[in-house]
């Protein structure tokens, strides 16, 4: 994996000396703007409108606009006098119960390994963290920026979480306090709830549209058309207890499926087990 950042962590007097990886990447497809007419790349110029001018990388500067048109210029040199010079390390402010965090404080997610000497080090505090079921908060600074993060274990490693400052997290606001469901209402919600209620499996969730966007393009490239299979229209239901009654006769349905699928899977591999060897043999290769 790349890294992206050297550093340490830091609780204590301990410190465990890390890199950090990029967790997670986009899958999205990048599109480039081209000319109808050639289908040439463009390119983007930064103009001055004022002067009239294209603006060379070199002079532009960073401005922060404190009353409309009116900027104060920020230098780099006045930006580096803000960094902090232990700005390579992760420092552990508090360990916390990690179901105290709400997701919407989180980022974006980093992989933390080990350099060569802290590997005991770092075990340690894995070990310690996954043993008592706590995670981290912590404070680091990345490129200038200065940031909160949730550290946590995960499968045989440390994962850093960026979170958002609550400053940065804007309130709900609520339109709908005086709407009260019935209690008929609130019963039927709460069964279709658990009716759909499975165990996490993320391998299971594709993203569709990227697989279709995917196929597009390797049958355009290869000279071929792509049709969409139009989705199935679902008929409008406007009441809201003729949707939860549908719903759950749906999901009912759905629950038996699964439950006569499982119950075969069962009886198949208690048969697989009955068999002898000779008998599976002869078993796969007639079909019966």
């Amino acid at each position: 994996m790349h890294t992206l950042w050297k550093g340490s962590i830091s609780f204590g007097l301990v410190n465990v000396p890390i890199k950090m990886h990029a967790a997670t990447e986009s899958k999205e497809f990048h599109f480039n703007y081209l000319h109808a007419a050639c289908h040439n790349r463009l390119r983007y110029i930064k103009k001055c409108p004022h002067c009239d001018v294209e603006v060379k990388p070199e002079e532009i500067v960073k401005g922060y606009e404190y009353e409309r048109d009116q900027y104060v210029i920020l230098e780099d040199e006045d930006l580096a006098l803000l960094e902090q010079p232990m700005n390579r390390s992760i420092d552990i402010l508090n360990f916390i119960d990690i179901k105290e965090i709400d997701p919407i404080y989180y980022q974006k997610s980093y992989y933390l390994t080990p350099e060569d000497t802290a590997q005991k080090a770092y075990r340690l505090l894995y070990q310690a963290m996954t043993d008592t079921g706590k995670a981290a908060i912590a404070r680091f600074t990345l490129r200038s920026k200065q940031y909160l993060a949730c550290l946590r274990s995960l499968d045989e490693g440390l994962v850093l979480e960026t979170m958002y400052y609550p400053a940065e997290i804007r309130k709900l606001e609520v339109t709908w306090d005086k709407v009260i469901p019935t209690d008929t209402e609130i019963t039927m919600a709460r069964q279709l709830i658990e009716n759909l209620a499975v165990p996490f499996e993320p391998e299971k969730y594709r993203d569709e549209l990227h697989e279709q966007v995917r196929e597009m393009i390797e049958r355009k490239v290869a000279g071929e058309t792509f049709k969409v299979t139009a989705a199935p229209e679902t008929g409008k239901v406007v009441d809201l207890m003729e949707a939860l009654r549908a719903s759950l006769a749906i999901t009912e349905q759905e629950k038996e499926k699964q439950k006569s699928k499982d119950g075969e899977n069962i009886s198949e591999k208690e048969e697989k087990s009955t068999l002898t060897p000779r008998r599976r043999k002869v078993k796969r290769a007639t079909g019966a």
